[in-house]
Formats: C-alpha cells, structure tokens, sequence
C-alpha cells in the first residue's frame, strides 16, 4: 500500500517595524491552495512545493495529501486571528490526513501580532496531532530558529543560496530525507545552535564575502551520519526571543554528533558577525557621480524592500532621484488609491509616497502623464522562484519628463525581468533604475545593471538597526 505524506505550507517573513498587518486576503493573492490545486498550482515553479509536485510523481509509491498551503509576500506581524485561523486549518488537515509522515514548508519569521514564537507554536500544535511520525521541514536561509525546534522536527533543511535560488533542492532534500526516514533506512534527528548575534543581511550573499565561507563549512562538514547542514542568517527585522542567526543540523541517529557541528559552525558565524556589518551611502551621495557604463545603471533603496517587510511608500532615494534631474526608471510606490484614478493619458498632479509614516519622509509632489496601465498579472521567468504567478494587482506607469514611476496595488519587489515587461520598460535602454530592492534583486538583474549601488534611507528595514526600537530581543545581541 502506497505510503500517505502530508504537505503543508505556511511562509512569511515578518517585519516587525512595519506599520500594516499582514491580513487573510495577503495570503489568499499570492499563495492559497489545498487539494489537487496545489499540485496545479506549483507545478513547473522552482519552488519547495514545485519540488514536491515533481517528487511524487517520480515516486509513484507514495501517496501526497496536500493540506492548506499558503504564503504571503514579507510585511507586517500576521494579524493574530488569521494567523490562528490558518494554523488551525493545517492542524485540522493533519489529523484527518493520517499520514504517515508531514512534509512542512515555512520561512520561519512568521510572527503574529500578538504571538511572537509563531513558526514555534505552530510546530508543537503540528507535533502534537502527528503524533511520533516523522516530520520534515524547511526553512528559509532568514529563519529566526528557536532550538525548541530541534525536538519537534526530525528534519530540517533550508535554503543555501542568496539569493534564494534553491528553493526547488530544499523541498526536494526535505522529501528525499523524509523518504528515506519512512522506508527505515536512517533514523534523523535534529541540532540547532544559536550564534549569539544579530547578523544585518546585506552582506549575506552567498556568492562570496562571510556567508559564502560559512556555507563552504557546512557543506564541508555534510556526509556519513550528517544528512545536512543549514546556516540560517537569521532576519534582523524580526523583533522575538528567537532572532538571531543559528545553524541546524540533522543527523543519522547521532544527536550529539549533531549539536557538537552545529556548536562549531554557530562559532564560525559569530567570529565573523562584524564582515556582516555595512555602511551605506545616502543617495544623495550617489547619483550626481553615478555614471552609466555600457550598461545601465541601478540604484537600490534596501530600507524600503519589500521582501525585508518594507512598504513601497518610503521618499528618501525619490525625493533625492528628482532633485537630480537623472532620467531613470523608478520601482516602485504602492498606493492603491492612486493607481485606482490613472487612466491611460490623464495629465494628474500626484503625491507620491508618505501616506504611511513621516519619518520616512514627506510626499513627492509630480505633474505626471498616465503612460501605462495594466492588470498586473505576470509569471516569473526566474532564477528565483520561476514559474510561479505573481499579481500586483492593477498598475500604472507615470511619466514626468524623463522620469518614469511605477505604481502598483500590491506592495511586492522588482525583482523579475516579466515585472517590467509587463510595464513595458526595456531595461537595456534605460540610463538609471532606481528600485526599492535588496540582495534577491541580483539574481535576476545582476548582469543587467554595472554597477549596482545600494544607498541608505529612513524606513522599516534601514541598514542602521540600532536605531530600531527592539523590545523582545535576548540581551547581548545588537
């Protein structure tokens, strides 16, 4: 008889300077499936569940059951009555699955509005109706761990890349172990170790520089009895006891064997914790020398990104764009109400940015020309999370002289070539792109633009994290 896997999914990265809650309805536009939908809906995407798609089909000796699978784009705590609504959605599948095993993909900085430890919570709730059947997770590279986790799960693998490029192997690691564990051929069993530090993630690139090292030393230190070996940097925008990097092992049978790899390589992290550690340029110290080489240019505002819980409402990096005059392509604001009054060819006066929070700068005022408006549906072409459907709801491209604004319903980052095909811009023949992204933008873009600058500007992801107000951290770590 064909052996029964649970599939669950519940993924976001909480910010917790953000002003917005993240609601249902955020979940339900970017990721909301159960069922044989689930299996249509990741299907061809170089994602976890994309992965888990393709697993069972190449094994046909395993039955998959896929329960509530849900995902929101980073942004503020989960409003907590969602938040419990949806876990107990997944628990509920749990027990009337009886499964022989669960499959479970988080980010782990889910954080509710008012339950800090969520990705934790929603583990004991899942430990407790699986019962001792094996469980499999993955995380993203940004997770915040609790080492409670270790007890509650008998894999755990994450992401490896930044940017997150192997989203698809790390579903597929998860599964492969899992499978393995099912058919009694290992017995895994979990470490994770705290590195005892907030590491900032802007030079977190797994391409070089001190996150490239440590990932050399865990795959260095992976084979025999250690199935994999997963440094988590952590997401510093996560105000919880939990915050901080951590390292995560999983074993064959050897616990101990496990904690004394994860130890040494949370060592490695935090003797390295201050290459971590950037100082960014103001625009304004930019873009009057920036100069376009045989490729354009692009600027890169990370306080206000939307995958590290910004809000696309920040005006620093605007408000320096326009003072200098450049022609540039800028990406993005979001303003629902705005885009809701653009018709193709209007001539408007708009305020642009500042609806949300003064310290993040006033609105820019702009007569503009309604140049573009579109339904913003588009499909990754990738590397990171290709093939899977974004929406950004309707959208509008504004033009002001030789400037060119986007403006979309949804708060999501330009992080996709389609995302501005969509709008119509050809990339190569622009002189500046000023975009409210971070380190996920390279993958994509990182051989389209030379050079690639990031500057620093007040929002709720800026470089400065002492100036944060932390309540919840463990002491020790800024």
């Amino acid at each position: 008889m064909p052996s029964r896997i649970a599939v669950a999914r519940l993924w976001h990265e909480g910010n917790s300077f953000t002003p917005l809650l993240t609601r249902l309805a955020d979940f339900q536009r970017r990721e909301w499936q159960r069922g044989a939908s689930a299996a249509e809906f990741y299907a061809g995407t170089r994602t976890e569940l994309g992965a888990a798609v393709e697993f069972f089909r190449a094994h046909r000796g395993l039955t998959p059951i896929y329960l509530r699978c849900a995902a929101a784009g980073p942004g503020g705590a989960v409003d907590e009555g969602d938040l419990q609504a949806i876990i107990a959605e997944i628990i509920e599948g749990v027990r009337g699955a009886n499964a022989e095993a669960l499959y479970l993909s988080l980010h782990g900085a889910l954080i509710g509005s008012h339950t800090l430890l969520a990705d934790l919570g929603l583990l004991k709730a899942v430990r407790a109706a699986l019962g001792a059947r094996p469980l499999a997770v993955s995380f993203d590279l940004h997770a915040n761990l609790d080492p409670a986790i270790a007890r509650l799960a008998d894999i755990i693998v994450g992401y490896k890349t930044h940017p997150h490029v192997d989203m698809y192997e790390t579903g597929w690691k998860a599964l492969e172990l899992l499978h393995r564990a099912l058919r009694g051929e290992i017995t895994p069993v979990v470490a994770i170790a705290k590195a005892g530090a907030i590491l900032p993630s802007f030079n977190m690139r797994t391409a070089d520089g001190p996150m490239a090292e440590i990932e050399a030393l865990a795959a260095s230190r992976t084979g025999g009895n250690i199935l994999d070996v997963t440094p988590f940097g952590g997401f510093a925008y996560g105000d919880t006891p939990a915050a901080g990097a951590a390292v995560a092992v999983t074993a064959d049978g050897d616990r101990a064997a496990a904690e004394l790899v994860a130890a040494a390589l949370a060592k490695e992290m935090y003797q390295r914790r201050e290459r971590f550690a950037v100082r960014l340029p103001a625009p304004e110290e930019v873009l009057p020398d920036l100069v376009r080489t045989k490729k354009p240019a692009a600027v890169l505002e990370p306080s206000d990104n939307p995958l590290s819980g910004g809000v696309g409402d920040s005006t620093g990096l605007f408000r320096a764009l326009v003072k200098s005059g450049r022609s540039a392509v800028f990406a993005f604001f979001w303003d629902p109400e705005l885009v809701a009054r653009c018709e193709p060819r209007a001539r408007m006066r708009v305020e642009l940015g500042g609806r949300l929070s003064p310290t993040w700068g006033p609105a820019v005022a702009l007569d503009v020309e309604v140049e573009r408006v579109t339904d913003g549906w588009f499909r990754n072409a990738g590397p990171m999370e290709r093939g899977l459907d974004v929406n950004l709801g309707r959208s509008a491209v504004l033009r002001a002289g030789n400037l060119r604004v986007i403006v979309t319903t949804a708060c999501l980052a330009p992080n996709d070539p389609q995302y501005f095909r969509l709008h119509g811009i050809d990339l190569a023949a622009a002189d500046l792109l000023c975009a409210k992204a971070k380190n996920h933008f390279r993958a994509a873009f990182g051989a389209v633009f030379d050079p690639i600058v990031e500057v620093d500007t007040p929002g709720p992801a800026a470089a400065n994290l002492a100036a944060l107000p932390f309540r919840n951290l463990p002491p020790g770590l800024l």
